[in-house]
């Protein structure tokens, strides 16, 4: 059964950072794009951060560009969202998706172009 799994979640205060992890179980990550997506109460959910099956690409929403950094290793089945300066907006639950790419390039920014998900991971930045 394919599972996405997140984790690093938590509370912290402005300026501060996290780092997300997202595990895939069974199946093997190399074949697909990872987006992470963050809903915040009230708000619909949007993109945050994508990154393409071969790690040659990668896409930042323009609010996080320059604080945040997407990653992956194949080989561990894991992508990471590392954050720094944490802002209260980027209060939200975060979740991982992944979708088969065909092309090792490609990056996919509309979340209802992803298949599976994870269950979500709380961040919550206040002081």
């Amino acid at each position: 059964q394919l599972q996405l799994v997140e984790s690093g979640g938590g509370l912290v205060q402005p300026g501060g950072s996290l780092r997300l992890s997202c595990a895939a179980s069974g199946f093997t990550l190399d074949r697909y794009a990872i987006g992470w997506f963050r809903q915040a109460p009230g708000k619909e959910r949007e993109g945050v951060s994508c990154i393409s099956s071969s790690a040659s690409n990668t896409y930042y929403a323009d609010s996080v560009k320059g604080r945040f950094t997407i990653s992956r290793d194949n080989a561990k089945n894991t992508v990471w969202l590392q954050m720094n300066s944490l802002r209260p907006e980027d209060t939200a639950v975060y979740y991982c998706a992944a979708v088969r790419a065909y092309y090792g390039g490609s990056v996919f920014v509309n979340p209802s172009g992803y298949p599976y998900w994870g269950q979500g991971t709380q961040v919550t930045v206040s002081s």
